[in-house]
This record gives C-alpha cells, structure tokens and sequence, in this order.
C-alpha cells in the first residue's frame, strides 16, 4: 500500500507547475527571473504552509549546481548544521552547499549564528523557510545577508490545475476512470484555506471513498474531521472577525474566533488580533497591542485546544476597548505622499551631527524647541489626527501645552 502522501509524490517538477505565487514564479515573477540568470542569493521564505517553499526550495537546488542538503528545524540540533558545514570542505561541496532550513524559527539565537560566518564566504548559500514574521523569530544578522520572500495563500481558481492532475494519476495509478464536477474542484480548493497540500490530500481521501462519480458527500465525511468552514471562506471569517471587534460586538467576535478555531486556524486568528489591536483600537487603548501579543504567544504555546482560551480573552478585549484608527490613517496619509514622490530631501540638520542647527529639545522648557522636522516640501503636512477617545484627547492637550498651539482633532 502506498503511505507516501500525493501532495509529495505530485510535487512541481518545474516553475510553471507551481500553482499560486505568480509574483514569483509567474513569467515575470522575480524569483524566476533571478534563478534563470544564475543568481542564488541566502534568501528567507515566509507564508502559511501548503504554499509551496519547499517545492520552490528544491527547483531552485537543482537548477544552481550546488550540492543540496535540507535539514527540518524542528528535529535538527547544532551537531546537525556542524556536519552540512564540514561538507563544505568536501569533493561534493567544494562549490558551495546549499542549504534548506525548514521551520527556521525552530533555531534559537545560538544555532542560527552558527551559520553567519559561512554565509559571508560563500561556502553556505541558505534558503530557509518560516511560517512566521521573520522580523521577530529569525536572527536580525540572518536577514540583513539574506532577500526575504512571501509566499500568500494560494487562491481556490489557482488550485484547479493541480487538483485535476491530481485526480489524472489516481485515476492511472488505480486503473479508474472517477470524475468530479468543477463546481465540486473549486469547493474542495476553498476548502483548504490556501493550503494546496490540504487541498490535494482532501481530493485524494474523497477518491478513495467514492465510486465512479466524486461526491460533495464523501468530501464532507473527510472535510469535518480537519475542520469545517461550511459555505464561508477562510477569508471571509477573518473578515468577519475583524468587522466584528471594529464594531464594538463581543458576542460576534467570540463566535468567529471559536468558528476560526474550530477549524484549527491557531496562526492565523493570532496575526489577525495582532492587526487589529493596532488598526481598530490603536491609540485609543495602545495597551491593548502588547496584551494581545501576550495573549497570542501564551496561545501558540498553549496550542489547541487551551489556545482557545486566551484568545477568547483577546478578542472579548479588543471588542469591548474604545476605537481609533488615527494612527491607521495619518500612516496611510503618510505613504500616499512617499508614493507621489514628495518628502525626498530631509532637513539638513536632522541628518548628520555633521550638519549644524539642530536644537536638542531636552535643553528647552517642557522638553521642546520649535524646528523643522518634515521635509521642505511637506513641511506644513499634517498626517496625524488626535483621535476623540479618553487617551488620545489628554496626548491632544500635552501637545498643545508644549506647542502653544491647537491640536488638530478627527472630524
């Protein structure tokens, strides 16, 4: 009996194959383009899993000439990377090792610093993947000598090929000839919340319990078991949450967050309270960003089911705190500008101690000096709101304490 799973055996043997990350790997996706010229620089992949890294990985490894080793962070231990760099001495890796780092945030701060130095001479080109921020769970020297590259969640449509050639070797390899409507293809694509892997092993199961014709039933029977979204997509419950908490409904909130849950969606209901404690509530309750942050770690560490818990707790939070977005759109006012090209000469005595007319505003009274900050072009810009909430109306009479002037308030 075959155990090796589909997703694995139909894995992409080419660039075009890769369904989903046309960004990348599409015919003017940069990662394309860059492996096709030779160039295999230390690069980072980000993104849920079922999104391709690995696959991505492994084509570019065989396209470099390097010689390839992979090692999982989650089982791999110092003595592990200790042996791929002593290879990088050998026959086989006298032209440099490539190296695929899966799980990279699964290193502590020791075990990623041991591959810095062979970085810097060439003699190690990595490539590691994460799940997570990189920011926060890869080593700040790690990333400063690597290009960081996103992976999104593969969407339903971009699925289909991949499926249907999927449902082409069961049919070869068990000698059938089992259909599936289209309709009944995109249902099970949207059901696997971006995850192609998921898709592909949820097609593979219902094959095997249906007989000539694919059924919307034998998907469902395998469906409840890896948790079930109904009719709604994975997105859409994010956006149900996050509207939820934006409209002030603790009742709404919970629900969505134990529906995400309930689907095992841990990573992404954390990233989404993440969001909104700085979008939706912000600096009206800026308490909130590092509560919640603690409410998620405790969660991921908890994991399901006692993750449901504090996030529960989080999502309740933010619902019923007080509301600003103003940080949001003095941001979003902000990049406008830097998109339009305006702000490109900074003043002069903000850049250099070099450069003389800076006032250090700690020699003044009240901690503050009128002087320039934004540049010439802007200089009167006003992005920043103070929002009409308890916390952002005591910052508004600070500002216009040290000021002399009257704050500029949200309509």
């Amino acid at each position: 009996m075959r155990n090796e799973q589909i997703a694995d055996i139909l894995r992409p043997k080419n660039f075009d194959d890769i369904v989903g990350q046309a960004h990348l790997f599409g015919a003017r996706g940069v990662l394309r383009r860059m492996t096709e010229s030779g160039r295999v620089p230390n690069m980072i992949f980000f993104g849920p899993p079922g999104t391709g890294k690995t696959t991505a990985a492994t084509l570019i490894a065989e396209r470099s000439g390097m010689y390839f080793r992979k090692l999982n962070a989650t089982s791999a231990s110092l003595s592990d990377v200790k042996d791929v760099i002593a290879e990088t001495g050998n026959v086989f890796g006298a032209g440099g090792v490539l190296l695929y780092l899966d799980e990279i945030q699964y290193f502590n701060r020791k075990q990623q610093q041991s591959l810095l130095e062979y970085m810097e001479d060439g003699r190690i080109t990595l490539i590691a993947s994460t799940t997570e921020n990189p920011h926060f769970y890869v080593y700040n020297a790690i990333i400063s000598r690597s290009s960081l590259f996103e992976f999104k969640p593969v969407a339903p449509s971009d699925m289909l090929p991949a499926l249907r050639r999927a449902l082409a070797y069961l049919n070869e390899t068990e000698k059938a000839e089992k259909t599936i409507s289209d309709e009944l293809l995109l249902y099970i694509a949207s059901c696997a919340g971006g995850d192609v892997r998921r898709s592909l092993n949820l097609l593979e199961n219902a094959f095997y319990a249906s007989d000539d014709e694919i059924t919307r039933e034998a998907v469902d029977g395998f469906f409840v078991k890896i948790g079930n979204y109904g009719d709604d997509s994975h997105y859409d419950l994010l956006s149900c949450l996050q509207k939820s908490i934006r409209g002030s409904d603790p009742d709404a909130a919970v629900f969505y967050t134990a529906k995400l849950l309930a689907a095992g969606e841990l990573i992404s209901v954390c990233r989404r309270l993440q969001v909104i404690a700085a979008e939706d509530i912000g600096l009206a309750y800026p308490q909130a960003i590092s509560i919640v942050r603690s409410c998620c770690e405790s969660a991921k560490e908890l994991g399901l089911p006692e993750a449901r818990l504090p996030l529960a707790d989080a999502a309740i939070l933010l619902a019923t705190a007080p509301k600003s977005n103003s940080a949001y759109l003095a941001l979003a006012a902000a990049t406008e500008d830097i998109e339009s090209g305006l702000g490109g000469e900074i003043p002069r005595h903000l850049q250099s101690p070099l450069f003389r007319g800076y006032k250090y505003p700690h020699d003044h009274e009240n901690h503050w000096v009128d002087q320039q900050y934004l540049p010439n072009d802007i200089k009167d810009k006003k992005y920043y709101r103070f929002g009409l909430n308890k916390t952002e109306q005591a910052a508004a009479q600070y500002y216009e304490k040290i000021h002399g002037t009257k704050a500029i308030h949200e309509k």
